[in-house]
């Protein structure tokens, strides 16, 4: 008898540096699992700023310590913290050209995605747009490029752009992150049964893979600080929240 799949579902927005670098490490993790092939990802939605307009004008750092009531240096830190770290998962962050911008029309295209089976491709091609090439990603014609050169079919996903398609899907992956409390992203849930928040290391995000693989009983949060709560944690921590 052939083992029940491992699924693996991960809130997460492209306008989230620590999503990126979560994706990496996740990868890292999932490259080292035995049962790699037995692992089902699911990218669920979720937004930072729901009401971000299609373009957000202005340097990043200023935008940063706007959200979070923080100066402009302590903004350029966290920056610099977060450039830091993704390097070290070889990517190459570029707040200096990001183009930020709403995201929703983005979560659609990736439950087009996700029924085309490239849910993968187009979302890690979407994070390399936003957060590495600066590309306007609140451009509709942008968006059919991207989705085009990542596996989608371009004049299916220009259909998905005049259309409110997959519009109920966004709106339930993010009542349903509501429901299991996520804040912050990334959010991994491991077949509704372990949880992790955060990017955390590769090695933690491998020890849970093993131990859903295990024991599938119950959800806990695996490596969360005592009494913490999940998705807590922006800039200073490794995660993104709303």
């Amino acid at each position: 008898m052939q083992p029940t799949p491992l699924t693996v579902e991960i809130w997460s927005d492209v306008a989230c540096p620590w999503c990126y670098i979560g994706k990496r490490r996740f990868e890292a993790a999932l490259a080292r699992f035995p049962q790699r092939a037995e692992v089902a990802v699911v990218w669920r939605s979720f937004e930072l700023d729901p009401n971000a307009p299609a373009e957000q004008p202005g340097p990043y750092a200023e935008r940063l310590a706007g959200k979070y009531g923080t100066s402009a240096a302590a903004a350029r830190q966290m920056i610099d913290r977060m450039t830091a770290t993704a390097a070290g998962e070889g990517l190459t962050l570029r707040f200096d050209r990001t183009r930020p911008g709403n995201t929703f029309t983005m979560h659609r295209l990736l439950h087009l995605a996700a029924e085309r089976d490239c849910q993968d491709a187009v979302k890690e091609r979407f994070l390399a747009a936003y957060l590495t090439d600066g590309e306007p990603v609140g451009d509709p014609e942008v968006l059919v490029r991207l989705a085009g050169e990542s596996g989608l079919d371009a004049a299916e996903a220009a259909a998905v752009l005049t259309s409110d398609r997959y519009a109920e899907q966004v709106r339930a992956d993010e009542a349903e992150a509501a429901v299991l409390g996520i804040t912050g992203v990334p959010f991994f849930v491991l077949d509704r049964r372990y949880a992790v928040s955060g990017a955390q290391p590769a090695e933690l995000l491998l020890a849970a893979l093993d131990r859903a693989w295990a024991d599938r009983q119950g959800l806990s949060l695996v490596g969360a600080p005592a009494g913490g709560r999940a998705g807590e944690g922006v800039g200073d921590g490794d995660s993104c929240a709303v």
